[in-house]
């Protein structure tokens, strides 16, 4: 459903991404995670076509979108939602209003049908009775259910996560990891996770990418990258313990194989 073919991509020329080679199948959730300013919101950006690499090739359900005029991006952008890291709601527009704003400015649906819209997608994250309420009433973990609700507004086949929870309680963010894999359980929605939270990402995905120099230095089940005894891998997992998987014991670093 989303596959990247040795993409590169710079800024002022410095390299960010060098040769990155990542695929998602369909109703799958892969998580690619790195550390801060090692290229996994530029990644997104790529996927959606926001910017454009300066080689290689990116595929949305087979179609190499780097060849394609804005028009046709937009088209192919309507089977995509993108969550941001900081949800990025309207602050001066309501709950519904936000939800709504994608169906409204698309023509997508009469007028008469949108409110039952909006509601529909906020029942699907969880939250009823909030349309009239601001973002600032809202708890984080709230606002960024309804940029996933905003994101799911067209009904899209594909989901892009920049850091989901960040930010989040260990409760808010449990919910919003339950609702990314409930989405794919669900609606079989593909799903592209960026983020540095190992933990998080061992809970939701079923597949991690590790993204390092610009680099996937490493790649495999949440279960391999527990036992990886990369030392770029186990930088990132020293000192964490993983969750358990089914039918496995947690297993940090310090229980990895040497």
């Amino acid at each position: 459903m989303i596959t990247l073919e040795n993409v590169e991509y710079q800024v002022g020329g410095q390299q960010v991404l060098d040769g990155i080679d990542v695929s998602v199948e369909a109703g799958k959730i892969v998580g690619v995670m790195g550390q801060s300013g090692s290229g996994k919101t530029t990644l997104l950006r790529l996927v959606v076509g926001l910017v454009r690499p300066m080689a290689g090739r990116i595929l949305i359900d087979g179609l190499d979108i780097t060849t394609l005029s804005e028009r046709d991006l937009n088209r192919v952008r309507r089977h995509m939602g993108l969550v941001f890291q900081y949800s990025a709601l309207f602050d001066s527009m309501t709950v519904a209003d936000n939800v709504a704003f994608a169906l409204r400015e698309h023509h997508l649906l009469p007028p008469e049908e949108v409110a039952e819209a909006v509601a529909e997608r906020l029942r699907s994250v969880g939250l009823e009775g909030v349309e009239n309420m601001m973002p600032a009433e809202l708890s984080g973990g709230m606002q960024k259910r309804v940029g996933i609700a905003r994101a799911l507004a067209m009904e899209p086949s594909i989901m892009l996560y920049d850091e989901p929870t960040a930010g989040l309680d260990s409760v808010a963010a449990t919910s919003v990891e339950d609702l990314i894999v409930g989405l794919r359980d669900r609606l079989g929605v593909t799903s592209l996770v960026v983020s540095h939270d190992i933990v998080s990402l061992a809970r939701i995905a079923d597949e991690i990418a590790v993204l390092e120099s610009g680099r996937i230095q490493f790649r495999g089940t949440p279960d391999e990258v527990s036992a990886a005894t990369s030392p770029v891998v186990r930088k990132f997992v020293a000192g964490r313990l993983l969750p358990a998987r089914a039918g496995h014991s947690s297993v940090g670093v310090e229980g990895a194989e040497q």
